[in-house]
């Protein structure tokens, strides 16, 4: 398989798992609890969604072909205000994600060195993938990372527990 096509999948399951955590932990969190800030500066859970579908509809609408920072798009507007429920919260989630995979699944291995532009700066397509790796990694973060705050002794890992990365690897070992 030409490297190309390998690094479009793996960056394609590196943005489903990302997801997946995401899903994970708003799944976890009550309607009240998406809306909660540790104080008037911080971001909500629910903020973060609305950002970053915001953002994935920006970059990956006519990702070949415009500007990734649409002029249609309001980003302020996306750190204000507040969605009442969890179902248009998970709707404006999805819509940013499935905007996102919709594309990436359009992209081909010859395209990866093509050029694209965000806010009139130029990037390779690769670099632009990149790019929205780390912006969506580190918001995913940010959710897990209020989630915690929010549920304390309640919440449980998503990833390996504190103590138990001896039995975990042992486990993956034994595999």
């Amino acid at each position: 398989m030409e490297l190309g096509k390998v690094y479009l999948t793996v960056v394609y399951e590196r943005f489903k798992a990302l997801k997946g955590l995401g899903d994970k932990a708003i799944a976890r969190l009550s309607v009240e609890e998406l809306h909660w800030t540790i104080h008037e500066s911080s971001n909500s859970v629910a903020i973060l969604i609305r950002h970053m579908s915001g953002n994935m509809i920006s970059r990956w609408t006519d990702f070949l072909t415009s500007d990734g920072e649409k002029p249609n798009r309001n980003r302020d507007a996306e750190f204000i205000g507040s969605i009442a429920t969890k179902e248009e919260l998970l709707a404006i989630w999805e819509n940013g994600w499935d905007t996102l995979f919709h594309t990436l699944e359009q992209l081909s291995a010859e395209q990866l060195l093509s050029t694209v532009y965000i806010r009139g700066e130029a990037h390779t397509v690769m670099e632009a993938i990149e790019r929205q790796v780390a912006h969506y990694a580190m918001h995913v973060g940010q959710i897990l990372f209020i989630g915690k705050q929010i549920k304390q002794d309640e919440w449980e890992s998503l990833s390996i527990p504190k103590g138990q990365s001896s039995t975990y690897n042992e486990t993956m070992f034994n595999k």
